[in-house]
C-alpha cells in the first residue's frame, strides 16, 4: 500500500484526537490528509514522535493519542519503544510506516528491510498489541481494533516509499501553540 493511503486512513480514524507525526514523510502525508490544530508535526526531531506521543497520552488519559512514525525514526529511538512498553499507556496508538529506507535523504536501505522486525522488537519491549499490516483492509481493521481496546498498540504498516510534493509550512512555534490549544 502507499504510505499516503495509510496515513489518510489513520487521520480519518483519529477524528478529533491528537496526532503526533515524525519528521519528513509522516508529517507530509498527515498534512496532505488534512491539516488541523490537533496535528503536531515534528521537525528536526527524528525518532522522537513516540516519546512526544507518550507524553501526550500520559497527560491526556481520556483521549486516544495517535503517533505516525517512519521505520528509520522508530529504529533511531528504540528507547522510546522500550519506554512505551514499560509505561503501557492504554490510550496510545502508534503507526510505523515501514518502507525500508531513509526516504528524505536518498532512499538508503535500513535494517527493517531485511532483519529488524519492528513487531517482534515491540513485543519484546513489552507492547503486547503489536501487529503488521500489508494492505489497507488489514490496516483499517488493526486501527479500528486499537481504537476500541486498551493499548498501547503498535501497528507496523508495510508501505511503498512515497512522499507527496506538497510540503506544510514549517512554523514550529505556531504548530506548538495551536496543538496545545486543541488539547485544552
Amino acid at each position: 500500500m502507499r504510505s499516503a493511503e495509510a496515513v489518510a486512513l489513520l487521520s480519518e480514524l483519529a477524528g478529533d484526537e491528537p496526532v503526533v507525526s515524525s519528521l519528513g514523510t509522516p508529517s507530509f502525508h498527515l498534512y496532505a490528509a488534512g491539516d488541523r490544530p490537533g496535528n503536531f508535526y515534528l521537525w528536526a526531531a527524528m525518532g522522537m514522535a513516540s516519546s512526544v506521543g507518550l507524553g501526550v497520552a500520559i497527560a491526556q488519559p481520556r483521549r486516544r493519542v495517535f503517533v505516525v512514525d517512519g521505520d528509520g525514526a522508530a529504529l533511531m529511538n528504540l528507547g522510546g519503544m522500550v519506554t512505551v512498553g514499560r509505561r503501557r499507556p492504554p490510550n496510545l496508538i502508534w503507526l510505523i510506516l515501514e518502507n525500508g529506507v531513509f526516504l528524505e535523504t536518498g532512499a538508503q536501505p535500513i535494517a527493517s528491510v531485511e532483519n529488524a522486525d519492528l513487531v517482534a522488537i515491540g513485543r519484546g519491549a513489552g507492547i503486547a498489541s503489536a501487529t503488521r499490516c500489508e494492505d489497507a483492509a488489514s490496516l483499517r481493521k488493526a486501527l479500528e481494533n486499537a481504537r476500541e481496546k486498551a493499548g498501547p498498540h503498535l501497528v507496523v504498516a508495510r508501505v511503498d516509499p512515497d512522499s507527496p510534493d506538497e510540503r506544510p509550512k514549517r512554523d514550529p512555534f505556531r504548530i506548538k501553540l495551536r496543538f496545545m490549544d486543541s488539547l485544552a
